[in-house]
């Protein structure tokens, strides 16, 4: 499926039993032929594939998407461009292939998990 904008938004859960649209994270991933994150691809890429978390009242903070064969697929945000030192990572599901609808769980560094749905698929 090659490099692909998956666009998450926050599902209805505790706090949000509307969801919030507002929530959201834009990640550059290559998909494979089922359509979920493609390891070998990440691996062989020689550049961090980007991502950005949105938050209603703060500043958008851009970040990588990282893989590692044990643990699976992370999320890094980093605080300034420049310092991508020991930045927590985020960690990410992917429950079913990514198309819209779909649901992935986000766990934050704080430890909560949360639901939320892709809402974009596009090619880069």
């Amino acid at each position: 499926m090659g490099v692909m904008t998956v666009t998450l938004a926050m599902a209805p859960g505790p706090g949000f039993p509307e969801g919030s649209p507002a929530h959201r994270y834009i990640l550059a991933l290559a998909l494979d032929g089922d359509g979920r994150p493609d390891a070998p691809a990440w691996i062989a890429d020689e550049e961090p594939w980007p991502a950005m978390r949105i938050r209603p009242g703060e500043t958008d903070i851009r970040g990588d998407v990282q893989y590692d064969e044990d643990s699976g697929w992370s999320l890094r945000f980093f605080n300034q461009a420049d310092d991508r030192s020991d930045a927590p990572a985020t960690g990410l599901t992917v429950h079913e292939t990514l198309r819209p609808g779909a649901y992935v769980t986000v766990n934050e560094p704080e430890g909560e998990a949360r639901s939320f749905r892709v809402v974009g698929v596009e090619a880069v």
